[in-house]
């Protein structure tokens, strides 16, 4: 039986650009470079992993965020969906899949996946967004982000936390 690889694209509020974004992942159909690296991933033994992450835009801060991003990500086991993560389907329902609230689900998710087993780290770049980051200002993100991850870690609720987000 051949390996598939099934691309989940968690977006909200993107109907202006989902189009643009679908197509960026046809290549991957013919084998692309992030398919390989999953694939050489998987068969070191990995059970799930993320990449490293690239902020698109103009602010020169994005270099910046996106290093800590990856070093915060590398040292607590915990990524995003901005890391573009993967898992084997096993696992993945092994741990539940996606846990049903409104924010903060990629954390919790690799949460559980790093119970089970450490992620692989990979240090090819994809690249998120950078406008939500543009719209509200950068420093104001970076400290809304901030509280609402300590917020969650000390168990408030992600009903609130998400009213906070948006």
């Amino acid at each position: 039986m051949t390996n598939r690889l099934s691309i989940i694209v968690p977006v909200l509020d993107e109907a202006s650009g989902i189009a643009a974004s679908l197509a960026a992942l046809l290549p991957l159909r013919a084998r692309g470079r992030a398919d390989a690296c999953i694939a050489r991933a998987l068969t070191a033994g990995a059970q799930w992993g993320r990449f490293d992450v690239k902020i698109e835009g103009a602010s020169a801060m994005f270099p910046l965020i996106a290093t800590a991003m990856n070093l915060r990500s590398r040292r607590t086991g915990i990524a995003t969906g901005d890391h573009a993560m993967f898992v084997r389907r096993e696992l993945f329902q092994r741990v539940g899949g996606f846990p049903d609230q409104p924010l903060m689900e990629d954390a919790e998710l690799s949460r559980r996946l790093r119970r089970a087993t450490k992620p692989s780290c990979l240090r090819e770049r994809v690249l998120t967004s950078g406008r939500r980051w543009e719209r509200g200002g950068v420093w104001h993100t970076i400290v809304l982000m901030c509280q609402l991850r300590l917020r969650y870690w000390l168990g408030v609720s992600p009903k609130v936390l998400a009213r906070a987000y948006r």
